[in-house]
């Protein structure tokens, strides 16, 4: 009998801007306001420090992501270029350093000369990018893509927190916020769990161990060195 294997490795790149993004703008967001409350400041106060940190925090997320995905795409531009250049100069070596790498997989050495000059006839550089290099097309660098994923998910994921805080009365704003940002943070590792085929029960919780943490120690920093307004 046939099957279907869906394997989601394709979606690392993005799923990972994407799923840090929302994360932190939960947990920043959450927790800066809760902070900020915890110092008994006033509502209209924890509402314009939630909106700042959310601006701040998206613009910082989309230049963090596309410096640091950059640096990775420049360090992979940087390889294929000297595998290029070795490869009009040395096919030879570099068919030879091909056919090693697949006998240490366990492929028989005839068999690997073999495979190695068939992959460097169709594609000479792709075949080393992947073989020697590791790079793969489902897994090479895009800085774009990552920016605006995290960004944008950063975003939503601090206007969420941020809504709650702008609703509900000032007294019950901490304890509201954290509920809120909890089942927020849960659901948002058990969704990422799922998308990249994980136990979604280990992400939820995972997910939201951290985030209650990072809520909890901001608030306890909050009302040690706050003050009343």
């Amino acid at each position: 009998m046939s099957h279907i294997e869906i394997h989601r490795s394709h979606r690392v790149g993005w799923l990972r801007a994407a799923v840090l993004g929302a994360n932190d703008g939960i947990v920043s967001t959450a927790s800066l306001i809760i902070g900020v409350a915890a110092a008994s400041t006033t509502h209209n106060s924890i509402i314009l420090a939630g909106v700042a940190g959310l601006v701040a925090g998206a613009m910082s997320m989309a230049a963090g992501e596309y410096v640091s995905v950059s640096s990775q795409a420049d360090t992979e531009s940087a390889d294929l270029a000297i595998e290029k250049k070795s490869l009009e100069e040395d096919i030879e070596f570099e068919k030879k350093e091909l056919t090693e790498i697949y006998e240490g997989r366990g492929v028989e050495p005839l068999l690997a000369r073999q495979v190695a000059e068939q992959l460097m006839e169709h594609d000479a550089l792709g075949a080393h990018a992947r073989d020697e290099i590791g790079i793969s097309e489902t897994g090479n660098a895009r800085p774009i893509q990552a920016a605006l994923s995290s960004a944008g998910t950063f975003t939503i994921g601090a206007a969420l927190p941020l809504v709650v805080a702008w609703v509900v009365p000032l007294h019950l704003l901490i304890i509201l916020v954290a509920i809120f940002s909890l089942i927020l943070l849960a659901l948002l590792g058990a969704l990422a769990a799922r998308a990249g085929g994980a136990p979604m029960m280990i992400g939820a919780i995972r997910v939201a161990f951290w985030g209650s943490l990072a809520m909890a120690i901001t608030a306890g920093v909050g009302s040690v060195f706050g003050v009343v307004a």
